[in-house]
């Protein structure tokens, strides 16, 4: 398998940048669209929990409801997607017990040779947390999935806007997330950029690698 090489990585990364304002005419392929989701499920977790849902909003009608809630952000709306990664509550032995048999069915193993992994997940995340340390390590895990969602669409050349700037609890109660057990992390629109965004060209600012990296 051949893999991009770094120039083109690096020209991908420089490319992307946070999309404020969307081509509201052009959307997202349907093979693009499916590679991405793809992608998402190929995250990386802590433990491989994945401990997440990924709602992709379509309704233009739940969008609208959803721009409000989002301080009134045009991407909500104008975007080709909007995807909204909820993190699981209050994750528990249920969750993990779930998690280890489909370890086992996936990778054809008695469960009982499971039994360490299942002991360290339990030991680690579910023991040794309350339910707010165990809430926001879900919330953590989300955002590996939206960095995992902003690369993959970069290397595609898709424009994307990661957004904090939103109302959780709205977000729970206009889609029913709490009854599900799950809560808003983080939300990404997701399209083409549109002509008139003046941050396209906008140069990124970034510290220099000596005030970011330590070696040692």
């Amino acid at each position: 398998m051949s893999a991009i090489n770094s120039t083109q990585l690096l020209a991908q990364l420089n490319w992307r940048y946070a999309t404020k304002q969307f081509d509201t005419n052009r959307k997202i392929s349907a093979p693009d669209w499916a590679a991405l989701e793809e992608a998402l499920l190929l995250t990386a977790s802590s433990g491989g929990l994945q401990p997440w849902k990924f709602i992709v909003v379509t309704d233009p009608a739940l969008r609208t409801r959803l721009r409000p809630a989002s301080y009134g952000q045009a991407q909500v709306t104008d975007a080709s997607h909007l995807v909204v990664f909820a993190s699981k509550n209050n994750f528990s032995e249920a969750d993990v017990d779930a998690h280890i048999k489909h370890v086992a069915e996936v990778q054809d193993a008695p469960i009982e040779a499971l039994g360490p992994l299942r002991g360290m997940l339990l030991g680690g995340i579910v023991n040794a947390q309350d339910e707010t340390a165990r809430n926001a390590w879900a919330r953590n895990q989300a955002y590996i999935a939206l960095g995992n969602l902003l690369t993959s669409a970069a290397l595609l050349g898709i424009d994307a806007c990661p957004m904090e700037g939103f109302d959780r609890a709205q977000y729970d109660e206009i889609l029913g997330l709490k009854a599900k057990g799950y809560a808003a992390a983080v939300i990404a629109t997701l399209g083409y950029r549109s002509p008139a965004d003046k941050y396209a060209a906008a140069p990124k600012v970034r510290f220099a690698k000596e005030q970011v990296f330590i070696t040692v």
